[in-house]
């Protein structure tokens, strides 16, 4: 025998209308409203924050003239070199220079602080670890020009835990060629002493004039 159903009251049908209603409603706002935006979870392979690194670019002075024999000037070719080097590095952002006592270093840089409004430090070439100092002092992104002697350029690269090739003998230590004048080295320093490698890259600029 088929059971009858429940008739509803009429205050039970609004009951149950208002329900349906209410649900309805509901539904159609869950489906309009906007979903937010999955939080993207942290990645062991993003990258790494860039952080500028200190660049030092160092540079035999240039050819000696022959007017002073412990301290001579540049001769007509150095001073050639010397213009070559500031125009080679004239965009280059530099930020400091270095030279030596000597006048042939300081010449040599002469052109490209006066181009580019900067004062030349000097630092004594018998103390090369207070150029190092200086040098690993400077603030992230600095870009310094060195300029040294045969005999010392290789030493400093080292002591930045650079590399400088082709080097010879000079009384137990490595020294540039005689003759090598347009060796550029450049020499990259990682934001830490521990956290990388130095980079050292080795250009030539300006080639050699032939000594009569």
């Amino acid at each position: 025998m088929r059971r009858a159903r429940p008739r509803l009251t009429p205050p039970s049908r609004r009951l149950f209308a208002s329900l349906g209603l209410a649900s309805l409603l509901s539904l159609a706002w869950t489906a309009c409203k906007p979903a937010a935006a999955p939080e993207a979870p942290p990645s062991a392979d993003e990258p790494a924050v860039p952080v500028a690194l200190t660049t030092a670019i160092f540079v035999r002075h240039g050819e000696k003239a022959a007017d002073d024999p412990r301290d001579p000037s540049l001769s007509p070719a150095g001073e050639a070199r010397a213009q070559a080097l500031a125009d080679l590095l004239a965009r280059a952002g530099v930020t400091h220079l270095f030279a030596s006592e000597y006048r042939r270093t300081q010449a040599t840089l002469r052109p490209l602080a006066d181009a580019s409004d900067l004062q030349i430090t000097v630092l004594p070439a018998a103390a090369p670890q207070e150029l190092v100092a200086a040098l690993r002092a400077l603030p992230a992104g600095a870009v310094a020009v060195v300029a040294g002697h045969s005999n010392t350029v290789p030493a400093l690269i080292g002591a930045l835990g650079g590399q400088v090739r082709d080097t010879v003998d000079a009384g137990g230590q490595p020294a540039l060629p005689d003759g090598a004048y347009d060796r550029l080295f450049f020499v990259t320093l990682p934001a830490a002493p521990a956290s990388g490698p130095t980079q050292t890259l080795e250009l030539r600029y300006h080639p050699n004039t032939p000594t009569p």
